[in-house]
């Protein structure tokens, strides 16, 4: 901006210079000095650390921490950001509170990093021997703070929140000491093993501290615990904790379903590349949603009436399966650059399309062969993912691969146009991915060969052995022509790393059925808008509504998008009447001989009339087959 006339030439005839010289400012701050790199050696001592998690009214952890001091100089402690399962930097930083660091009983000043600010800076006395850490872990109280976990029933504890370490080793050569303190008659369960238990307060046997955060604990006053193997060498267990005691029992059917997961696995998998495995169950709708993955465990959260309301709870049945998957698909294997020597080495997330993917593909496999779906609610589910993607938008400006980054470009929040700007299609595009590939090997080999062969070669692992084997695409690629030689590199390039339009649809046809669409929804559909209290109106309308009216959903380019409708929209009436579900549905069924389809609308404080032009009438996805093809989905969902 150029100085006034007047005001320069009043600076010149006063003698002062017409550009003020700036005053010194504050300096910017040096660098912090950089974080020691993890080192595969192990860690000398081992660090106690005591939880008490007693506190159910509060909902606060409190924490204590005694840590060896290894090396004369600074410690850096850190808190875990990188977390497995979550694909991206999702530690909960902003819980901790209260930090305090004392070495000898004297109080140590910490200062925190200024760039990583997981990273906490102590400098320690000369001669201190061990650094005395205290904080308190603030759990939610409320859903709008954070996923909840402590509840006055039931808790899930994630050591990785309840945990500082030192920089400078990588976390697998870290020894852990585990104390835990339980609400009094609370029941717990983890894949850890017990040293001493005296009244509420649990003592662990040592650990290393990757085994640890991968080892989280369910506990409750409500707990029922469920052999899934009795008698097996290698134990595979479900514990259940809930709201209400009544909630816990499932009957001897339920649970040979559950225990046909186990049997279906061992089948397609050929060996138990873990020492345990413990399925945690929380029946709940006060504890936050959860299905984490871990290798000789899983989080699981479903509704209530999972077991008492069987028959209907069709939306829930994928998750035990999906994770149980993961034990070998993600953790006995898992992608080379999803592998880090710390919790706070970042972690790439290229090869998803795998760790998900696949799984997702064979979660709803096994779980069709074992009885958590029919194979006819399983075509239903696959018919519904498959709609999906033939209306996905977003497929015509970018690849499935660079979804693999959403977790950390969107952290899981919700989209204003979710099918334009896609979100994780890794796991869903992913299961059709392998669907074609499935079929193709079959066609191919005449039947011989499937990606069953895949994965038992690819995943199988040896008996009771936990040890991660990373993998790279050359990896998969190489074990799927070892299956059925074929351009597998250009197939997965074409489908996964290219910017696609067409959805990859083909393993559809090539099973012998084709994606159409009806006036009525199946039974699967109907049963997933009922557990998420929704109307679906996808595949017409291009309308998604919630309770009370709330537009939840609108797919780019759909008549609802050309008549402007979005997200936060609450419809009020439609042609003239107050709005209902089958009002709505009756509407677009009478639009189909030209009646109008008029809606009252409201957005914040503006009111309106919206007019959608659709003529089409009700559509929902269903699977039709395809008249003298073969039927090899049936083949693949039905028990082995």
């Amino acid at each position: 901006m150029k100085l006034p006339l007047l005001a320069a030439a009043a600076a010149l005839a006063l003698g002062a210079p017409a550009f003020a010289q700036p005053s010194p400012g504050p300096q910017p701050t040096p660098l912090p000095a950089p974080i020691p790199a993890p080192r595969d050696i192990a860690y000398p001592g081992a660090i106690k650390l005591e939880v008490d998690a007693t506190d159910t009214v509060r909902r606060i952890v409190r924490v204590k921490q005694v840590i060896p001091i290894a090396e004369p100089g600074r410690v850096t402690l850190l808190y875990p950001a990188w977390l497995p399962g979550n694909h991206a930097p999702r530690g909960p930083i902003d819980k901790l509170a209260g930090l305090t660091v004392k070495a000898d009983g004297q109080p140590v000043a910490w200062t925190r990093d200024t760039v990583d600010v997981y990273a906490f800076h102590v400098d320690p006395p000369t001669g201190a021997r061990a650094l005395e850490v205290e904080f308190q872990f603030l759990s939610p109280t409320a859903p709008n703070q954070g996923r909840v976990v402590v509840t006055p029933e039931l808790m899930n504890l994630q050591w990785n929140a309840l945990a500082l370490y030192p920089a400078g080793w990588f976390t697998r050569r870290i020894p852990f000491e585990t104390t835990l303190k339980l609400p009094t008659g609370w029941s717990h369960a983890a894949a850890l093993d017990t040293a001493q238990t005296q009244g509420n307060v649990v003592r662990f046997q040592p650990t290393d501290f990757e085994t640890l955060v991968d080892s989280p604990l369910f506990a409750g006053r409500h707990f029922r615990l469920y052999d899934l193997d009795p008698g097996g060498k290698i134990p595979v267990r479900l514990h259940v904790v809930a709201d209400r005691p009544e909630e816990l029992a499932a009957s001897p059917a339920i649970i040979e379903i559950h225990r046909n997961l186990v049997r279906q696995a061992d089948r397609l998998f050929g060996s138990r590349p873990f020492d345990r495995y413990e399925f945690l169950l929380a029946i709940t709708d006060r504890m936050g949603s959860i299905g984490l993955e871990h290798h000789r465990s899983s989080e699981n959260q479903v509704e209530p009436g999972y077991f008492l309301d069987w028959n209907n709870a069709q939306a829930d049945r994928n998750l035990l399966p999906h994770e149980y998957a993961h034990a070998w698909i993600g953790k006995s294997r898992r992608p080379a650059d999803l592998w880090t020597p710390n919790f706070n080495v970042p972690m790439r997330s290229q090869l998803l399309w795998v760790y998900e993917g696949q799984d997702q593909y064979w979660g709803y496999v096994l779980g069709g062969r074992a009885g958590f779906l029919s194979v006819a609610q399983s075509l239903e589910a696959l018919a519904s993912t498959a709609a999906v993607y033939e209306t996905r938008a977003g497929r015509r400006w970018r690849g499935v691969e660079d979804t693999t980054l959403d977790p950390v470009i969107a952290a899981r929040r919700p989209q204003p146009w979710l099918s334009w700007q896609r979100s994780e299609d890794y796991y869903s595009e992913g299961q059709l991915v392998w669907l074609d590939a499935d079929t193709l090997i079959r066609e191919r080999s005449r039947g011989r060969r499937s990606l069953d062969d895949f994965a038992r070669a690819f995943f199988g692992g040896r008996n009771g052995d936990p040890t991660p084997r990373p993998f790279t695409f050359v990896d998969v690629v190489a074990a799927l022509n070892a299956v059925e030689p074929y351009d597998w590199a250009g197939f997965l390039k074409a489908r996964l790393q290219d910017v696609a339009p067409r959805p990859p649809l083909d393993g559809l046809t090539r099973g012998g059925w084709k994606l159409v669409y009806a006036e009525t929804p199946t039974d699967y559909f109907r049963s997933v808008e009922a557990f998420h209290k929704r109307t679906d109106l996808s595949y017409s309308l291009g309308l998604v509504i919630g309770r009370e009216g709330d537009v939840t959903g609108v797919l780019w380019d759909s008549p609802a998008f050309d008549a402007g409708l979005t997200v936060s929209t609450r419809i009020l009436a439609v042609n003239g009447f107050a709005y209902t579900p089958d009002r709505l549905r009756a509407a677009v069924t009478a639009g189909k001989s030209g009646a109008p389809i008029r809606l009252t609308v409201r957005n914040g404080e503006h009111f309106g009339e919206v007019s959608i032009d659709y003529r089409g009438g009700l559509r929902y996805p269903r699977l039709e087959r395809i008249p003298g093809a073969p039927d090899l989905l049936t083949a693949i969902y039905s028990s082995k």
